[in-house]
């Protein structure tokens, strides 16, 4: 069944930096078309070009750009994001982004948008499920994967066991995820995670059961494709017990490398 997706333009509201490396983005707007959206789904955020404060979804329609309906150039770039929150109330989204400074175009949006500035969000409208019932969970991530790792440490039960390892910039970075279930959590610092990763490492370390267990990997692409490749291959994990997916690849920009990320994913 095909998904629905809403699409909405929002504002800049306020901005807060939870660490050095971690900015929580508050947008006002009509939240309404994503009330049974579920907290830790992806979601599609759309920057415009500098300069511009509008957000022109139909420069992305190839189809109207070559109809010469819209200016190309006006075309806002599209990276992937979780949200964290929606708040129905106040008519607020919240998105958390890792803070890289100005070298990509979302970050430099967080950093440098002034309060009303304009951010296009599209997002599934219907309910998503997460993560399937289980005794044991393994959580595993970068600064990127925060978002959905909480999500879902927030909505584990209190029965849940499992360990939880996230790799920061430094110890700065590191947040208080609150859970009911019985998780140990394990901070890895690495203030360049774009020449390597020590999760794989530490997967590869721990001792696994065998039985109700679910691992949510979600970090760079090598260390996804190392860490799901020892959890199916070695460990014998089933397609079900798993959800591994690369957030980016080291040197490449987002939207450079979907396709390869994505093909990957479905390789195993």
């Amino acid at each position: 069944m095909k998904k629905s997706i809403g699409r909405q333009v929002f504002e800049l509201k306020a901005r807060e930096y939870l660490t050095p490396h971690y900015i929580r983005i508050t947008l006002s707007g009509d939240v309404s078309v994503f009330k049974n959206t579920t907290i830790g789904d992806n979601n599609k955020i759309f920057i415009p070009p500098k300069g511009v404060n509008e957000v022109n979804f139909q420069a992305l329609d190839k189809q109207s750009a070559d109809k010469g309906k819209v200016d190309s150039s006006l075309a806002p770039s599209v990276r992937t994001y979780t949200h964290k929150g929606i708040d129905l109330e106040k008519n607020e989204l919240i998105v958390d982004f890792v803070n890289h400074g100005v070298n990509g175009p979302a970050s430099a949006w967080a950093v440098e948008a002034n309060i009303g500035d304009k951010l296009g969000v599209a997002m599934r409208t219907e309910p998503k499920e997460l993560y399937p019932n289980a005794a044991w969970y393994l959580l595993v991530g970068d600064t990127t994967a925060i978002p959905v790792l909480s999500a879902i440490l927030e909505s584990l039960p209190a029965t849940a066991k499992g360990i939880c390892v996230i790799e920061v910039p430094t110890k700065d970075d590191e947040q208080i995820l609150s859970t009911q279930a019985a998780i140990t959590f394990k901070w890895l610092y690495n203030n360049e995670p774009e020449k390597g990763s020590k999760l794989a490492d530490i997967v590869k370390e721990m001792t696994l059961p065998s039985e109700s267990k679910f691992g949510y990997v979600a970090c760079e692409f090598s260390s996804v494709r190392e860490i799901r490749n020892y959890l199916r291959k070695e460990c014998d994990w089933t397609a079900s017990e798993l959800h591994a997916y690369s957030y980016w690849k080291a040197g490449v920009a987002e939207d450079k490398s979907v396709a390869e990320r994505q093909a990957e994913k479905k390789s195993i």
